[in-house]
């Protein structure tokens, strides 16, 4: 084995130290990307989606380089690798991959022209006393105009850290928000779950149960009290794979209000308030300045 010191660079991820702990960003992959698009010189906007923005399968004419279009959604999917405040933009750009349309291809030029204004961001990683494990998780029911399927967003904090972020269209579609929502529960409970035996081979095992939020009293009461009627008759496993979780001490499901689920930012449009506040606590910012004698 060769030693070849401390880490700098990683398959394009640049890694800044300081001393308060780790940066991660990918800027010049950023930078790339928007100069493939020919849009070097594009005016940045604050927000990588627009509020009223649903994308559909068959709306507008045919893009004229669908080849283009691929390559550029692709190069986004792993640009989200330190960059989760687009997750969810890049996400619905990626749906129509097969057949891109021109407000497809709009909807990606916003996407370029947010990172336009935040090259520089990046990933913050920090030294942190605490090892609680923390879960935020939302779902946009019925989003999909075309299928009416809900797009979930999860977020998992390990300390004062993101560690895990997802933000996916779900395969089926639910008769109701609480059965949206639970199935959201359910995908960040096997997240939480998988982390924490993780940590246990690593001889971390948490101590606590890992907490998750969501903002449906509905789904938070499914969790522990769940209730056989037709309505969730469908969902039972999932029902029963939480409880058992929750039975054994090691997920607590939890209600949050709106305005402090930060998991929103990974199932819809924000406002500029809002969004800026959510990428901020998902610990997405410009890099640290430099103080004398830091490398």
């Amino acid at each position: 084995m060769t030693d070849l010191g401390q880490l700098h660079h990683f398959l394009g991820i640049q890694v800044t130290r300081n001393s308060h702990g780790l940066f991660l960003d990918q800027s010049q992959y950023a930078k790339d990307i928007i100069s493939r698009a020919s849009m070097s010189s594009c005016k940045p906007c604050t927000t990588p989606v627009d509020l009223s923005a649903k994308l559909s399968a068959t709306d507008g004419d045919l893009f004229s380089d669908p080849t283009l279009y691929r390559s550029l959604a692709g190069a986004l999917q792993y640009l989200t690798f330190t960059r989760p405040d687009i997750s969810y933009a890049v996400q619905q750009v990626c749906l129509f991959m097969h057949e891109p349309r021109d407000p497809h291809y709009a909807f990606l030029k916003r996407i370029l022209r947010y990172l336009q204004g935040t090259l520089d961001y990046g990933i913050r990683i920090v030294k942190s006393n605490s090892h609680s494990l923390i879960a935020y998780s939302d779902a946009d029911w019925g989003g999909c105009p075309d299928s009416r399927r809900s797009t979930n967003g999860y977020c998992v904090f390990l300390g004062d850290n993101l560690i895990s972020w997802s933000s996916k269209r779900q395969p089926t579609v639910f008769r109701s928000s609480a059965e949206a929502e639970y199935r959201g529960v359910t995908n960040v409970v096997a997240e939480a779950t998988w982390i924490r035996n993780l940590l246990l081979e690593l001889h971390i095992p948490l101590r606590q149960a890992s907490v998750v939020y969501c903002d449906n009293v509905s789904a938070v009461y499914l969790s522990d009290n769940p209730v056989q009627h037709q309505r969730t008759k469908h969902i039972e496993i999932d029902i029963h794979f939480v409880r058992e979780k929750v039975k054994v001490g090691h997920i607590r499901v939890l209600h949050v209000p709106s305005s402090l689920q930060y998991a929103d930012i990974f199932t819809k449009g924000l406002s500029r308030q809002l969004f800026q506040s959510f990428r901020s606590s998902l610990s997405v910012c410009p890099p640290p300045a430099q103080t004398a004698g830091e490398s």
